[in-house]
C-alpha cells in the first residue's frame, strides 16, 4: 500500500490530471496581480478635468523601491515634464529616505524618469502644446511587483467647474441616500 501523498504533491498531480491550476494557485496569482496603491493625488481630480490616462513605469533606485514598499510616498506637489529629447520626467514626487539605507540612500524629491513608449510621449507632448493641457500624476502603485504611476492628460478647471463638480457629487449622494432609505422602508 502506498504512503499518503503530501498536499503539494496531491495539488501538483491534480493540476497534471486536469490541466488547470488549483484554486489556491489562482488565488495566489490574483493577489500578486492586484494593484497595491501607495499614494493618490486626490487634488488633481478636483483641479483638473481628466481627458486620458496612461500607465507609466518608474526608473527607481533600490532604496526608493524599499521606501515605497513601506507605503511612504506623496504625489501632492508632483508634476510631469516632457522634455525636448522625447523623455518624460516626474518632478516633486516625495519618496522619503529609507530608514535602513546607508550612504546609498536617495534624494527624496529628485526627478525620476517615466517609462513610456515613444508614441505615447509623442501624443502627450502634442496635446500639451495645445493651450490649457498638462500632464498630472494621479496614482502611484505596485502591480505584479513593479512600481507604476498613473498619469493623465488634463485640462485645468475654472472655479465654476469645481463648484459644479461638488454640486453634482452631493446630488448623487442625496439620490443614493434616498434610494437606500426607500429600500429599507420597503422591507
Amino acid at each position: 500500500m502506498d504512503a499518503p501523498l503530501s498536499r503539494t504533491k496531491e495539488a501538483a498531480m491534480a493540476k497534471a490530471r486536469t490541466g488547470k491550476p488549483t484554486i489556491a494557485a489562482e488565488k495566489a496569482k490574483a493577489a500578486a496581480d492586484a494593484k497595491q496603491v501607495i499614494a493618490r493625488n486626490r487634488r488633481a481630480r478636483y483641479d483638473y478635468s481628466i481627458d486620458a490616462a496612461y500607465e507609466a513605469g518608474l526608473s527607481l533606485t533600490g532604496t526608493e523601491v524599499k521606501a515605497l514598499r513601506m507605503g511612504r510616498a506623496s504625489l501632492a506637489d508632483a508634476w510631469v515634464e516632457l522634455d525636448r529629447y522625447g523623455e518624460a520626467w516626474i518632478h516633486g514626487m516625495n519618496i522619503p529616505v529609507y530608514a535602513m539605507g546607508t550612504w546609498t540612500n536617495h534624494a527624496p524629491t529628485r526627478k525620476r524618469k517615466l517609462l513610456l513608449h515613444k508614441e505615447e510621449i509623442r501624443k502627450l507632448s502634442q496635446r500639451v502644446q495645445a493651450k490649457g493641457y498638462t500632464v498630472v500624476p494621479l496614482e502611484l502603485y505596485f502591480i505584479r511587483g513593479r512600481a507604476k504611476v498613473e498619469i493623465a492628460l488634463a485640462q485645468g478647471k475654472q472655479e465654476w467647474d469645481k463648484r459644479e463638480t461638488i454640486r453634482r457629487r452631493e446630488a448623487d449622494r442625496e439620490a443614493q441616500r434616498a434610494m437606500a432609505a426607500a429600500r429599507r422602508r420597503s422591507r
